[in-house]
């Protein structure tokens, strides 16, 4: 089942759902990959910063991107909104926040992820990524690792009112060649530069959200 599906599930990591009962709290980071492809080095590297989270901090990926319709504000009213967007709503507003990890098409972000972005930053002024931080990494073919595909995104994140961390990068070229064999989480550079990022990302979730 993915969000949108009546009451879905949440996707866990390899740790599980966070145990219940803890005095610590715990932060939950939403991933957005920005691939649909089944077999994704992005998605991968996505499962790869589960195993690199700290104690305290879940990871989910949102499942659900591929359900959005475009974005038409003539149906983001009142009684019309549709479901999957109440529900990739529902699920930023959980969050503390958010870690994007996206490839790079024809130079920029994949239309599912941009689409997203629309969905998330309304309704004007109150929408859930509004002060929530997000963070932007990802993987390529190319020699750069898609990094403009990533500072696309976090300029669209930015004008649609997120809190982005402009200083939490990871380009990773050459994915195709590079985790053709090897998983990301089995890489240990990789593993290494995942746990710094997810390690800031939730350092930043503990901060005062920022005003709308």
């Amino acid at each position: 089942m993915r969000y949108g599906d009546p009451e879905p599930p949440l996707r866990f990591g390899a740790e599980g759902p966070p145990l219940t009962g803890s005095d610590s709290p715990v932060t939950e980071i939403l991933t957005l990959v920005g691939s649909l492809r089944s077999g994704s080095t992005n998605a991968q590297v996505a499962e790869a910063a589960v195993h690199a989270a700290p104690e305290g901090v879940t990871m989910r990926r949102y499942e659900g991107l591929d359900q959005l319709p475009f974005y038409n504000e003539d149906v983001d009213v009142a009684g019309s909104v549709p479901e999957a967007a109440t529900a990739f709503r529902a699920a930023l507003s959980r969050a503390d926040a958010v870690l994007v990890v996206t490839p790079e098409y024809n130079g920029t972000i994949p239309a599912v992820l941009k689409n997203a972005i629309d969905w998330a930053s309304r309704p004007y002024g109150e929408s859930e990524i509004a002060g929530k931080p997000v963070a932007v990494i990802g993987s390529a073919f190319g020699q750069f690792g898609g990094v403009w595909a990533q500072d696309e995104a976090r300029k669209s994140f930015g004008i649609a009112g997120a809190r982005v961390l402009d200083d939490v990068k990871l380009s990773i070229p050459g994915s195709v060649v590079r985790f053709a064999e090897v998983h990301p989480k089995d890489d240990a550079e990789v593993h290494e530069q995942l746990t710094a990022v997810v390690a800031a990302v939730a350092a930043a979730a503990q901060e005062p959200r920022a005003a709308a």
